[in-house]
């Protein structure tokens, strides 16, 4: 099996890399290297440095057959996406249609995108929210996201390309970039480590679904190598406060910092969390990583990334 994936020097799509390596599949890596990196990539992935908007899709694809496209390329700032709703739309719409019309003329097998749970379904009514929350995205990185899984349906329908969604929870883990608008657990582990000030947006009692990267992966697999399709939450069910991310977090990285408290930002939702049973009803998947777990490993590998910086 031959699996193309995008963004795969990335923080998520990195670690699918990895595991569908270790799995047995033959895996080449798609990704321009604006925030990926390339001692994310496995040894034994090929990496063609491109862009998903660039002509040269169609020759790749047609050049390497590939079974399956995992794509997890993607602009991922919602702030950016605010101030620049253009450049959004052409790396997350257009981008994806570029790949799509390239899947479908080389015959690839199947699609899986990697959406988003928080973004699509706005201020949430029900908690958690299945799959069948009404999509009310208040960003355009949302509504783009929104945009390509109705495009996925009509890919399918027409051309006949079988797809699945995951719409993922906070993701976190190593890897993840604490220079990023998503990464919080990412910032608050580099920050504490190095015993500077964190920042909390608003009172801190916002809460999120944070699911570990090492569970999202897992999905992923399933999606790739099993005929699983359709659309499916990939989280635990479990809200957690920002101040109580932060507790943790701090007592990881055995600091006795006290967080600063900003302002809140604009439109941010105050509470987030995902119902995944659809997903563990029609696989094995369960979410395994607990929070504390979890975060223990998060600032354990900022921690030893921090240390082999001082030393080279």
């Amino acid at each position: 099996m031959k699996v193309l994936v995008t963004g795969g020097a990335g923080f998520i799509g990195s670690h699918v890399t990895d595991r569908l390596i270790d799995s047995g599949v033959e895996v080449v890596v798609l990704d321009n290297l604006a925030s990926g990196r390339r001692e994310s990539i496995h040894p034994r992935a090929r990496l063609c440095e491109a862009d998903i908007c660039g002509e040269s899709i169609r020759a790749l694809m047609q050049q390497e057959r590939f079974d399956c496209i995992d794509h997890h390329a993607a602009q991922m700032n919602v702030r950016r996406s605010v101030d620049d709703p253009v450049f959004d739309a052409r790396v997350n719409i257009l981008g994806s249609l570029n790949l799509l019309q390239a899947a479908v003329a080389t015959g690839v097998k199947k699609f899986v995108f990697a959406s988003t749970g928080g973004a699509i379904y706005g201020e949430q009514l029900t908690f958690p929210a299945d799959e069948s929350h009404q999509t009310c995205p208040m960003s355009p990185y949302g509504v783009a996201k929104l945009a390509v899984e109705k495009y996925l349906a009509f890919y399918e329908a027409v051309y006949g390309l079988p797809y699945t969604v995951l719409r993922y929870a906070n993701v976190y883990g190593p890897r993840q970039d604490p220079h990023g608008e998503a990464g919080v657990v990412a910032i608050f582990s580099q920050r504490l480590l190095a015993h500077e000030p964190a920042m909390i947006n608003g009172d801190g009692e916002q809460t999120r679904d944070f699911v570990y990267v090492e569970d999202v992966v897992r999905a992923n697999v399933l999606a790739v190598t099993t005929d699983l399709r359709g659309t499916y939450n990939v989280g635990t069910g479990i809200e957690t406060s920002v101040n109580v991310l932060y507790a943790y977090v701090a007592k990881h990285a055995c600091s006795t910092q006290v967080p600063h408290h900003g302002p809140s930002k604009a439109g941010e939702q105050h509470r987030s969390v995902l119902d995944s049973r659809k997903l563990q009803a029609a696989t094995n998947w369960t979410p395994t990583v607990l929070l504390d777990e979890g975060l223990q490993r998060t600032v354990a590998f900022f921690a030893e990334s921090g240390l082999r910086r001082k030393t080279t």
